[in-house]
């Protein structure tokens, strides 16, 4: 995977990477909705015998604009570049959006990106993409820019799922808030997986028997506190299915910073420093307080029963989940 970063020196981009066919959004999530567009510019790149290429900017617009409020990203840009990778894409652009990128007008970003710097000879994006200062570009300006400068337009309508709904990043977030990991599953076609490095904690876990890989969450997540049965994977893509809980940890601490803790079923070693991904595959219950570690202690036994269970039988959602969490 080639992941090509606009920068401000505005280096010219790789011959081979020119003329192809550009796939623009910002695909947060990468879920089957992204997919209906995502598909239909890699299956237009070989036809033509082209390169398919993604263009996406960084960071987010709402982050730009309310930083104050950010969105909580379900795929950050490494995530979101391996899963490209994984539905076949060998080239990635990450575009700066800055306040300055937004000030400029549709003809612009025509002119300069898409015409002077990509060469698209193709351009793949959703039904409703806007772009430019004040959203004034839109379809219609798209497709009539395409038809001035030579290069093909196509407009993907809004993918819906089995009840007719339309899936988006905002609908699978809400299904996270509220713990159903299997339902976001279904929208985005591959099991929920979040990444992060591996922190060092109070080794508590370690001194009940059950020792957990802990990582930080950004503050903006909005996973549901819970216990969930999950696959965790090592940067050499070494598997281990396990248990982990996210939250503060109400049996002991009093409002601990909220924190996700694997149990990793049959490992020994230190992770400390490693940068892995964790898939959900099911939740199992909701955070609790016990009375006492002994409790506590019984009900982790409980949990790793049930997460052993659950996982024994999973199978792929796709070519892609069988990538990311198998």
């Amino acid at each position: 995977m080639t992941v090509f970063h606009r920068n401000e020196k505005k280096e010219p981009l790789p011959e081979e990477l020119k003329g192809g066919v550009i796939a623009i959004g910002n695909f947060d999530g990468v879920h089957r909705g992204h997919r209906s567009v995502l598909e239909r510019a890699l299956a237009l790149a070989e036809q033509r015998g082209v390169p398919a290429l993604v263009l996406t900017f960084e960071p987010h617009p709402r982050t730009v604009f309310r930083p104050e409020e950010p969105v909580f990203r379900l795929t950050p840009a490494p995530l979101k570049a391996r899963l490209l990778e994984a539905m076949g894409f060998r080239s990635v652009i990450e575009y700066p959006f800055t306040r300055e990128f937004a000030t400029r007008s549709a003809e612009e970003f025509i002119q300069t990106i898409l015409v002077d710097w990509l060469a698209a000879s193709a351009v793949v994006t959703g039904f409703d993409f806007h772009f430019g200062k004040d959203r004034k570009g839109g379809p219609a300006f798209l497709m009539a820019s395409g038809a001035k400068h030579g290069f093909n337009v196509q407009l993907v309508d809004a993918f819906r799922d089995e009840n007719a709904e339309v899936i988006s990043s905002s609908r699978i977030r809400d299904l996270l808030a509220e713990g159903d990991v299997s339902a976001a599953a279904g929208l985005l076609g591959y099991r929920y997986t979040l990444e992060a490095e591996v922190i060092g904690g109070e080794k508590l876990g370690r001194q009940l028997g059950f020792p957990t890989a802990n990582m930080q969450l950004p503050p903006e997540a909005v996973l549901k506190a819970g216990i969930y049965a999950v696959r965790f994977r090592r940067p050499d893509g070494t598997l281990f299915d396990g248990v982990a809980s996210y939250g503060r940890r109400p049996t002991v601490t009093e409002n601990g910073a909220p924190l996700l803790e694997t149990y990793l079923f049959d490992f020994s070693g230190s992770l400390y420093g490693e940068t892995c991904s964790v898939s959900f595959f099911g939740h199992l219950r909701d955070e609790l307080k016990f009375d006492g570690l002994d409790a506590l202690v019984a009900q982790i036994k409980r949990d790793e029963e049930e997460a052993r269970a659950l996982l024994s039988g999973v199978r792929p959602l796709g070519e892609v989940d069988a990538k990311i969490a198998f």
